[in-house]
């Protein structure tokens, strides 16, 4: 991806990113000297981070050890790079949980990604191909671009998926760059580097969507890294299967598994213990997702380790409830196209409660009640209602302390706040209003004054309701705004015949290399390929001819460069390409690819044999070549140099005579 597009889009602040404690925790993580207990400290701070990382540490350890109850304990376990990027996960599942991409499926998206984030656990403790808790990371975060989009385009995002869905052999890659000019692969790999994944990891991730495109050497890490996240991929999808597992996906997970070395058995059984974590990952978390039975067989037999036991935290609404957080956050998708303010009214006195429910309702309003403080402040979670109105004396909290608790977060601070207080006094109603109250009501013998009180912040909230809706037509606006600018940015940067960067794009992009090698010391090197014969082909066999043959020649170039590796088409016959991080030796190499690349395509054009070569300069950066457009013209000439060689070859003017011909394919 771009890095430019990227800098614009985070720039926005609409991306998905940490906030609060959990940006504190991450920041803390990046200094050299922190101390586990300060770590601790502040994570302290959030009673939900607190059972997930205690969570999460007692997943990685043996079932025959003691387990693990405090966060020093687990940041021992799990060590400050993992808390990081675990810390980042959990923070976007809080903050994410529910949106308006209306196709987008939330429950699903975050329940696939921790079925994923345990497989590439699981596969870790196996395989020791790198340390199961930064697995489990990668495997939470890798499929963060779909989050990303559904969260900056909600309305274009979820037209794609639809669209997706009754054209599923388009592939939804290809339905995101023709609505959106970027694809959740491009913005999760810019994303990850972002936020300081390793390189190896990020690179394991970029072919997620697409394993054909990755050629990672087998026997060497990246492989086994990216062998690993498939069969992960295959465990997650039994996790969230409907019903019972197909056992296609089963057969398929086991024979991903024993090319990375691990047994049937050991493997079926490691996924039944998974299983078990994946459960009670659903219900800390809160999700609406209901794991299936999922079907690994064999069993877990008496003798092997036993199960993990069951976590009695919980993040969702308390048992009882008759309101289900699921429909409740489901519903925020509908709230945008609604004239109908949410109200939330908490107290603890039932025939009060349903007294001021059914004067909101007759007000036209849209009520839900909680009958104490713990079911309130899920409640206000899920819904993030326009007006909460909140009984002084509730049994597990009082008044005081819940308003003061959402006033202090997001999602409460636009919130109108009435509060019931019968009796109150002067200091009684200050303190209030110092905690965040909008108003006050001190008497119920008025009815009329609490009925007015009632309309008046169901008025401010309608308001507030009006607002949003304003402002989402305008977030409406400057997506297709900006979407349409990508569009005809990607339109002047791009060659309409070949589909690859043009000769504008080639020159920034060029500067832009120039100045990284510059800063980093990094070799950088440049290709000049000309395309022979091409006038031959025009006059031999027609111009339709010829733009096929130069649009063959650019796909067999771009297949044949690395991924890191840009191809443009500069004009006419001429291609150009840069190679950061290689040297003149190197380039030498992948230029000779090059060439072999389009010389032995055996191509036909209406039936008739189009024979394709290029003649390659190669220039690197030195001390004698003093700025890019010098690269570029030194490449030039060894392109002159390569064509009075009798085309068809390379050859570097910096290595004299340097014109290397190979001739293993006879042509």
């Amino acid at each position: 991806m771009d890095m430019n597009k990227f800098e614009l889009l985070r720039a926005s602040g609409k991306l998905p990113s940490p906030k609060g404690v959990a940006l504190a925790i991450i920041r803390l993580t990046q200094q050299d000297e922190v101390s586990i207990a300060e770590l601790a400290r502040v994570i302290g701070g959030d009673p939900a981070f607190v059972g997930r990382v205690i969570k999460a540490a007692n997943g990685l350890i043996a079932f025959n050890r003691r387990r693990i109850a405090s966060v020093p304990e687990a940041l021992m376990v799990l060590g400050l790079p993992a808390v990081r990027s675990m810390v980042l996960g959990f923070s976007l599942i809080s903050d994410y949980r529910a949106g308006r991409c209306a196709k987008f499926d939330y429950d699903r998206f975050w329940s696939y990604s921790i079925a994923l984030a345990l497989g590439m656990q699981m596969l870790a403790q196996r395989t020791r191909i790198a340390p199961p808790d930064e697995l489990f990371s990668l495997g939470l975060l890798v499929r963060v671009g779909e989050l990303a989009l559904a969260t900056l385009y909600p309305e274009q995002y979820s037209q794609v998926l639809a669209q997706a869905a009754q054209q599923p052999e388009r592939g939804l890659t290809e339905l995101e760059r023709e609505a959106l000019a970027m694809t959740h692969g491009d913005l999760a790999v810019a994303m990850l580097s972002e936020w300081g994944v390793p390189a190896v990891f990020v690179e394991v991730a970029r072919h997620y969507d697409d394993p054909g495109s990755a050629t990672f050497a087998e026997g060497e890490r990246p492989y086994a890294l990216f062998q690993s996240l498939l069969t992960a991929c295959c465990f997650a999808q039994v996790c969230v299967a409907d019903g019972a597992a197909p056992t296609v996906l089963v057969n398929e997970l086991v024979e991903r598994g024993e090319r990375l070395g691990v047994a049937r058995e050991d493997l079926l059984a490691d996924c039944n213990r998974m299983h078990v974590l994946f459960s009670d990952w659903c219900a800390l978390l809160g999700l609406g997702f209901k794991p299936t039975a999922a079907i690994f067989e064999p069993r877990q037999s008496a003798h092997e380790s036993p199960l993990p036991e069951r976590t009695d935290a919980r993040m969702g609404p308390a048992d009882g409830c008759e309101y289900e957080v699921a429909a409740g956050v489901g519903a925020i998708v509908d709230a945008a196209e609604s004239d109908v303010a949410r109200v939330l009214v908490i107290e603890r006195d039932a025939a009060l409660r349903e007294s001021v429910a059914a004067e909101l309702r007759r007000m036209r309003g849209e009520v839900y009640e909680a009958g104490d403080a713990r079911v309130g402040l899920d409640l206000a979670v899920g819904l993030q209602p326009g007006m909460i109105v909140v009984g002084a004396g509730l049994p597990d909290m009082d008044g005081l302390r819940l308003v003061c608790s959402l006033r202090a977060i997001g999602i409460g601070q636009p919130v109108y706040f009435l509060v019931i207080a019968p009796g109150a006094d002067g200091a009684a109603q200050t303190a209030f209003f110092e905690a965040g109250a909008d108003d006050v009501v001190t008497s119920l013998g008025d009815i009329a004054s609490l009925t007015v009180s009632l309309r008046a912040g169901l008025r401010v909230a309608r308001l507030q309701l009006a607002l949003e809706h304003e402002r989402a037509a305008l977030g409406r606006f400057a997506a297709e705004l900006a979407v349409t600018n990508r569009r005809l940015q990607e339109a002047a940067m791009t060659d309409a015949l070949t589909g690859l960067p043009n000769r504008r794009y080639a020159i920034d992009r060029a500067q832009q290399e120039w100045a990284v090698a510059g800063r980093t010391g990094k070799p950088l090197a440049c290709m000049v390929i000309d395309l022979d014969g091409l006038k031959y082909i025009n006059d031999e066999f027609g111009h339709d001819a010829g733009d096929w043959a130069l649009r063959s020649t650019g796909g067999a170039l771009r297949q044949a460069l690395r991924s890191e590796d840009v191809i443009c088409r500069t004009g006419g016959d001429e291609f150009l390409a840069l190679c950061p991080g290689s040297d003149l030796s190197a380039a030498l190499v992948c230029a000779e690819r090059l060439r072999l690349a389009v010389s032995r395509m055996d191509l036909k054009f209406e039936g008739q044999h189009v024979p394709l070569s290029v003649s390659v300069g190669v220039a690197e950066k030195d001390e004698g070549i003093a700025n890019v457009d010098a690269l570029r013209r030194t490449a030039d000439r060894g392109a002159y140099l390569a064509k009075a060689a009798g085309r068809n070859a390379v050859a570097a003017e910096q290595r004299d005579p340097a014109v290397m011909r190979k001739s293993e394919d006879g042509r």
